[in-house]
């Protein structure tokens, strides 16, 4: 396995600004990142893309090198992830000569995801998946508490049962955004989010929190607090 960990982290966030390097129990969110991939993989391989300078700053405080600013019409709010990944892989491929064969995607909002989380969800890898992604088990089941809205106005459950207990309904997961393992060429031909060939890594609801915003902030600060 040839891996290229990427690590986005873009400078504009409107619903908490500055969350990429906001101080969380004394230090930098994006730093819990770059420290779980460090227990797992070498720094050659780990790649922080980032448009903002002060963000290259504070993750160059850890020792760790971020070998370019990304283009800034990577760092728009209509910018996909997939675009994101595709420039530092060609990056790594044209300008240091190594070609990922698989890569790690790590969100810097997902705080407390460890790096016994990313080996796990490694071990799950093999080539002929598109992906291994890391879920957690949904709270909004849609056959028990998710609606839509029909032509009438009326609301229809998402899923169709006949289900009257929420622990009878079938299993259904949720992304939560801590951890992508996906093939180089599935990434290349826009096959990662729509393919077949997907399998979970189950992570707990703890480990799951993803940072979106001020509550999500306060539990995580809780949580760590309690540790």
């Amino acid at each position: 396995m040839k891996p290229l960990v990427v690590i986005p982290a873009r400078g504009g966030s409107k619903r908490l600004p500055g969350k990429n390097i906001k101080p969380l129990n004394g230090k930098p969110l994006i730093h819990y990142s770059i420290e779980a991939a460090r227990e797992v993989f070498e720094d050659a391989v780990i790649c922080v893309s980032t448009d903002d300078e002060q963000i290259k700053e504070v993750s160059e405080q850890t020792g760790l090198t971020v070998p370019f600013l990304r283009p800034a019409s990577l760092a728009t709010d209509s910018a996909d992830t997939r675009s994101v990944l595709l420039h530092a892989y060609e990056y790594y491929k044209k300008d240091l000569q190594y070609e990922a064969d698989v890569i790690i995607l790590l969100q810097p909002t997902s705080p407390l995801r460890a790096a016994r989380h990313i080996k796990e969800a490694l071990k799950l890898y093999n080539d002929e998946l598109d992906m291994v992604v890391s879920v957690k088990e949904t709270d909004a089941n849609p056959y028990f508490v998710l609606y839509e809205e029909n032509e009438e106005g009326y609301l229809e459950k998402s899923k169709k049962g006949e289900f009257t207990r929420k622990q009878d309904c079938p299993k259904v997961w949720e992304f939560n955004g801590a951890i992508y393992v996906i093939n180089s060429n599935s990434i290349q031909q826009g096959q990662y989010l729509n393919s077949k060939r997907i399998i979970k890594y189950e992570m707990t609801k703890k480990s799951s929190i993803d940072i979106d915003d001020v509550l999500d902030w306060k539990l995580t600060e809780l949580v760590l607090n309690e540790s």
